[in-house]
């Protein structure tokens, strides 16, 4: 017995080194590694001018990001960057540099943007699986809450919420559920899995207080894969569907629906085929809505009809070559316009 307490003793010190070699690297492993990846997005784009005191002002946004691909490919949340008139991306370096969009689905709350350059020292996040999480599994979100850059926060898959669910926000992708505080400034942030792959691009939170009521919401990775294989399409514009008694309200033209046109990113193709933005702010029904813009009734002579048409459109345009002819039909004070602009060589719309 005591022979073979001694030989235990002798061999236990060399099983150590295996026994932790074999354990999962720990969260500040894993963080360490992929911090580097995550950028803060400033947006700057025109706010509506004050009755009767002239001249617009700026407003400057707030979002997070993480790089893709050595030049500089960025994937965010859509409406981190839509109608933004200027882009900045600020690296863990210190690197600022602008940026602008490449490729956006706001119907999905997903977008694509590239910097002006290349970074000096890029650092580039993996897309992981998200068919392979389930609920239960630990994540974590890093991102700039309020301002406050590469903040870590982590928590769990709490629940995968189907397309076309009832909760308000994004409705027509799958969405992870997550208990990991998010707070305004983690739009667009990457939530990644305990091997430092990317499995979401975070969405919105609902919330009462206004702040982390640990119901944040992300778009899963596989709808990102999906965006970065699409070939690259960015309108500009931030619209409102016009359905129903809606449509009836502004005019639309019987049994159409259309598409009211809020806000124009300064320099984008919305700007460029001439579509005017929304100029007040007003609440119809339980809507907030810019009214005074145009109303897009057609496109490329596919009239709206509703969100399948949209994407009609969609499908239509990235098809077009650069230098090709884009047509929009708009009802502009109560007339019909037709407007024309031509495809830039420039994917990216700049």
């Amino acid at each position: 017995m005591v022979a073979h307490a001694a030989v235990l003793l002798v061999l236990a010190p060399w099983a150590l080194p295996s026994e932790a070699a074999d354990e999962p690297p720990s969260l500040r492993e894993v963080f360490a590694r992929v911090d580097s990846a995550v950028v803060e997005i400033r947006t700057t784009e025109a706010d509506l001018p004050v009755p009767g005191l002239g001249q617009p002002a700026s407003l400057q946004s707030l979002g997070s990001g993480v790089m893709m691909t050595p030049e500089g490919r960025i994937l965010t949340a859509a409406h981190v960057v839509q109608t933004a008139d200027r882009i900045e991306v600020r690296l863990q370096s210190g690197e600022k540099i602008a940026a602008h969009v490449v490729s956006s689905e706001p119907s999905v709350d997903l977008a694509l943007i590239e910097l002006d350059r290349s970074p000096r020292t890029p650092f580039i996040a993996r897309l992981g699986d998200s068919d392979a999480m389930a609920v239960g599994d630990r994540i974590f979100v890093v991102g700039a809450p309020l301002g406050v850059g590469h903040s870590l926060t982590v928590g769990y898959i709490s629940g995968r919420r189907k397309p076309n669910s009832t909760l308000s926000g994004v409705s027509q992708v799958e969405l992870f559920q997550t208990d990991a505080a998010i707070n305004q400034g983690n739009s667009g942030g990457p939530m990644f899995n305990m091997q430092g792959e990317v499995v979401g691009i975070v969405s919105y939170i609902l919330s009462r207080s206004g702040g982390s009521d640990g119901l944040g919401f992300a778009i899963t990775s596989k709808v990102a894969r999906l965006l970065l294989e699409k070939r690259a399409f960015w309108s500009g514009i931030d619209g409102y569907l016009l359905e129903g008694d809606l449509a009836g309200v502004f005019n639309v033209p019987s049994p159409g629906v259309g598409l009211l046109v809020q806000r124009v990113a300064s320099g984008s193709p919305g700007e460029r085929l001439g579509l005017k933005a929304g100029t007040i702010r007003a609440r119809i029904g339980d809507e907030e809505l810019i009214v005074g813009g145009d109303i897009i009734i057609g496109i490329l002579e596919i009239p709206l009809t509703g969100p399948e048409s949209l994407a009609q459109v969609r499908a239509r345009i990235v098809r077009l070559n650069p230098g090709e002819t884009v047509t929009a039909t708009v009802l502009r004070g109560g007339k019909k316009v037709v407007l024309t602009s031509t495809v830039p060589p420039d994917p990216g719309g700049r």
